[in-house]
């Protein structure tokens, strides 16, 4: 047998997505070049690594097999490189960080440098919700978490990064006079709601509980995206990150609809365990951040002061 490690990154990512063409987008090839080295791996082997049934990929329970030894093998492959760069005194590895749906918008944007920078580090990052965000830092599982509520039980040590502002926000449906909405006014709007335990969630009930508000929750959505989709759609209001929602402001989909007390504004803060025992990796990236934490906001997230 004569197949080549990059035969067996296509192979393993195929079997993990059960699609060629999620795997192509993620591996960066075109279908046709995943679709060749596939069918090469293939020919290899005179048992079946999977079967086609209509436009579905189904793996063999052989397939299985051979896509935990690629895995095995291709995590060696990394372990060589990551030390080859070590030796020759480059960052090498991995970097982990859990962050909360929303800060998903803002993340990448405090990465992108230092990843460019550094070609022998890796990123493993998690988008979830705040439960499981502030549970992979308390168990150990991550370098660190994005988040705008510092969990409160756990003892940390963290970077602010920038303004998380939360305003109301309605579809291009909804007519107003630009003056702000009144309470009254408010109590009528059919309002929806992130799920239990959002930290945008949490900012909404406080708001309002803190104006004494009646109001009646139209619906609970479980992602940022699919709120602002509903938004979008003209199923109701509700109290949203601006930063979510940039493109969506910009080509009128959405509104701003100002009202006294709002925006609400919390930070987004970059955070780790203080006991934690940073790893080479990690004290670089907290290095990066506070040393180009101003210019990063500044080039990327000056239109906030718009609203």
């Amino acid at each position: 047998m004569h197949y080549t490690l990059h035969q067996l990154e296509i192979f393993h990512k195929v079997s993990q997505l059960k699609s060629v063409t999620k795997a192509s987008e993620e591996l960066f090839l075109t279908q046709p070049a995943v679709s060749i080295q596939l069918k090469k791996f293939q020919d290899q082997f005179q048992i079946p690594l999977f079967e086609v049934v209509g436009r579905k990929i189904y793996i063999t329970d052989f397939g299985e097999e051979i896509s935990l030894a690629a895995e095995k093998i291709l995590n060696e492959v990394n372990a060589i490189n990551y030390k080859a760069l070590s030796f020759q005194g480059e960052l090498s590895g991995m970097l982990k960080i859990a962050i909360v749906s929303t800060a998903k918008y803002a993340m990448p944007y405090f990465l992108t440098e230092f990843m460019n920078q550094h070609k022998g580090v890796d990123l493993s990052m998690d988008v979830t919700n705040k439960a499981e965000v502030v549970k992979s830092l308390e168990n150990n599982l991550v370098d660190f978490a994005m988040v705008s509520t510092i969990p409160k039980h756990l003892k940390i040590d963290r970077v602010q990064l920038m303004e998380n502002k939360l305003y109301l926000v309605g579809g291009k449906q909804y007519k107003h006079n630009g003056k702000n909405v009144s309470k009254t006014v408010f109590e009528k709007l059919p309002l929806i709601y992130r799920e239990q335990g959002s930290a945008t969630r949490n900012q909404m009930e406080y708001f309002i509980a803190s104006h004494k508000i009646s109001n009646y929750k139209k619906m609970e959505l479980k992602s940022n995206e699919a709120l602002k989709q509903a938004v979008i759609a003209g199923l109701g209001f509700s109290i949203m990150p601006l930063i979510g929602i940039k493109n969506e402001l910009n080509n009128g989909d959405l509104q701003v609809i100002p009202m006294k007390g709002l925006p609400m504004i919390t930070n987004w803060n970059l955070i780790w365990l203080s006991s934690k025992n940073l790893s080479s990796i990690a004290k670089h990236f907290v290095d990066h951040i506070n040393e180009h934490k101003a210019k990063i906001i500044n080039n990327h997230f000056d239109w906030f002061n718009q609203y």
